[in-house]
């Protein structure tokens, strides 16, 4: 038997990409997943995939929302294991055309929501000695032109990764985070909002740059999202493990 079977989980983002893989991956060990995203008609298409998972329509940018997402988990099974923050969002933004509309949402969504989506959950996970997997970027650490915004959003991450884990450490709740490389997974198009053909020339750079030759697949991240959940990581808190082909050493 899994470890991490009947374990209660919820994935933020969880439709596509990265958090859909990890929703699956989760789910196929035993586990109860609730996936959250604002678009209804991409949830039910990653639940239709798994019988372990259901789905909540949520913006993690809502404050409002993270409690929701905590209840409906709640309601469901009566426990929460895991907390995986893997929503996220981002934007090519020059400093000189950005505004304060632009930088609050992307804070909103990679820092703000995270923070009070693990705060509501925190009761619960105490409760079971669970964990929480923040998900943040080799722009964490790597600086970036164009992308200041969001790589300080995914530094504060990490940080608050660290933070937290010492605060709940007397607590036995556990907090790690993976930072993720590019990865196949629509994020070019999607969260940053670029045409196909602006994407597929930033692919090929990424290709070119990453020393292992090729980008990440969401299943690349999500096994070592899951493996940090698991509880044979026990011992394990506070730590940034990057997942990116080695980009970051470039």
């Amino acid at each position: 038997m899994s470890a991490l079977e009947n374990k209660v989980v919820i994935v933020t983002g969880g439709s596509s990409g990265i958090g859909r893989a990890a929703a699956l991956s989760f789910a196929k060990q035993g586990a109860k997943v609730l996936i959250t995203g604002r678009r209804a008609a991409a949830l039910k298409k990653t639940v239709a995939e798994h019988k372990n998972i259901v789905s909540v329509v949520a913006d993690v940018a809502n404050p409002e929302d993270g409690p929701r997402t905590v209840a409906k988990a709640i309601d469901t099974w009566g426990r929460l294991d895991i907390l995986v923050n893997n929503a996220g969002a981002g934007a090519l933004l020059p400093l000189r055309n950005s505004s304060a509309a632009q930088i609050n949402a992307i804070f909103a969504v990679n820092v703000v929501g995270p923070s009070l989506l693990a705060a509501a959950a925190l009761p619960h996970l105490e409760a079971t000695k669970g964990t929480i997997v923040n998900i943040s970027s080799t722009f964490g650490q790597k600086a970036g032109a164009d992308l200041s915004h969001y790589a300080a959003s995914k530094a504060a991450l990490e940080h608050l990764t660290r933070c937290w884990a010492l605060e709940l450490a007397p607590l036995n709740v556990r907090v790690n985070a993976v930072a993720a490389g590019p990865t196949e997974s629509g994020a070019l198009t999607g969260m940053m909002g670029l045409s196909p053909e602006h994407a597929a020339v930033i692919e090929e750079a990424e290709r070119e740059q990453i020393p292992l030759k090729r980008r990440g697949t969401p299943d690349d991240v999500a096994k070592w999202i899951v493996h940090l959940a698991d509880p044979t990581s026990e011992w394990v808190t506070g730590q940034i493990i990057t997942v990116d082909g080695g980009l970051g050493l470039t």
